[in-house]
């Protein structure tokens, strides 16, 4: 039996929730365009799936907002089959689709049998990655990601400045309006790029709380695991969040965390796709594939002063915004372990050496290095013919 009273109670409350938010980000006229597929929105926890979702339930007419995780043993093909015929809902908002159980099962019935379309959201890109029913063809996943530094200038500063491609970043073509934003990025970096920051003095409390709930309810929803894994799991994200970044890999987490090669990759893949790990793979001959493990901004700060974390932050920061804008790149590593420049980017068909660090990083860095174009990101805003300030990757469209 589908309580109808208490989703239209909840429908009401989300709506009027979404009043609260008049500016919208730029990937909400992605959400809300016209196709045959119905919509996914995935992305970590935290960064305003659900506002976006509720921003869509009150501008869009005939839609319906429904939070999956306040189901019961509901059928999700029953409700929007009694929404359609009592109340003529023509879009289906569901949050956190993933706690439906069987939700890719129901999504193919609803998109086969039912003229209703279903934009969702889920914080755990496996649980539709790797569905067992072919959504591919049903539907389009938009990644929503946290704040850029630009986004984050627009809505807590209310600065809007022009977007960079990554070549103005290599031939300095930016402005000194973009320049002076170099003030804020200590800010950005201690959790501004999450939307909920902009309403959360200390954002680590409820930080601290999104990454239980992606350990013991997300990731148990998507993989078989056993209750005495979840504690391992815990346990290998602390000992990244503690640990320098050099030499974290699979052997040393199975080494320090009492798990197996095997275990260890496992855990990562998950953690990856719940946005908590970022795995980097080396580039080179008769290197092991092992991965150089980074965080997504801002875990590291859940274990470490920011003082402390600063050096692994400035990493965490490229290699997000190299993911997030589908960069093809990876770590260095010589044959035998030596110190190399950090990153390579292999950028349309041309490669860039990248070396992360402070003001004293200079052109010995790259000893031995015979590709012509070098880099050097630094964390302070000085630029030269070889350093690029680290903060203008946020201005990257």
């Amino acid at each position: 039996m589908i309580d109808t009273i208490r989703l239209l109670e909840l429908d009401k409350l989300a709506k009027d929730e979404g009043k609260k938010y008049a500016k919208k980000r730029n990937v909400y006229t992605s959400l809300i365009k016209k196709t045959k597929h119905f919509i996914g929105i995935v992305g970590p926890r935290g960064v305003g799936k659900t506002i976006l979702l509720k921003q869509i339930a009150l501008s869009m007419q005939e839609s319906f907002y429904l939070s999956a995780d306040t189901l019961e043993n509901e059928d999700l093909f029953e409700i929007a089959k009694t929404l359609k015929e009592r109340y003529k809902i023509k879009c289906l908002l569901i949050d956190e689709i993933h706690f439906q159980q069987d939700f890719d099962k129901k999504l193919k019935q609803i998109f086969d049998f039912l003229d209703i379309r279903i934009i969702f959201t889920s914080s755990v890109a496996l649980s539709i990655v790797e569905s067992s029913y072919d959504l591919s063809r049903r539907v389009e996943l938009i990644h929503v990601n946290p704040f850029s530094f630009r986004e984050f200038l627009l809505f807590k500063y209310d600065r809007d400045l022009p977007a960079l491609t990554f070549g103005d970043l290599i031939e300095k073509n930016w402005t000194v309006e973009h320049l002076k934003t170099e003030l804020y990025f200590d800010e950005y970096l201690r959790g501004g790029l999450m939307p909920f920051a902009l309403e959360e003095g200390d954002i680590l409390p409820l930080l601290s709380n999104i990454l239980q709930k992606i350990i013991q309810r997300d990731i148990p929803h998507v993989a078989k695991l056993g209750i005495s894994e979840l504690p391992l799991i815990e346990k290998m994200v602390r000992f990244i969040g503690k640990s320098a970044i050099e030499g974290i890999n699979y052997s040393s987490l199975s080494h320090n965390i009492g798990i197996t090669k095997y275990k260890a990759e496992s855990y990562m893949s998950l953690l990856k796709n719940a946005f908590v790990l970022h795995p980097v793979f080396p580039k080179g001959t008769n290197v092991l594939r092992e991965p150089k493990v980074l965080m997504f901004l801002p875990y590291r700060l859940l274990y470490r002063d920011f003082s402390e974390a600063v050096g692994g932050l400035r990493e965490d920061f490229f290699a997000q915004e190299m993911f997030f804008h589908h960069k093809n790149f990876f770590y260095l590593k010589s044959n035998r372990g030596e110190k190399t420049p950090d990153y390579l980017i292999q950028d349309d068909n041309e490669d860039i050496v990248i070396e992360i660090g402070g003001k004293s990083k200079g052109r010995s860095q790259f000893k031995g290095i015979d590709i012509e174009k070098k880099i050097i990101l630094t964390h302070r805003g000085v630029s030269d013919d070889i350093k690029r300030p680290l903060f203008l990757l946020g201005f990257i469209r």
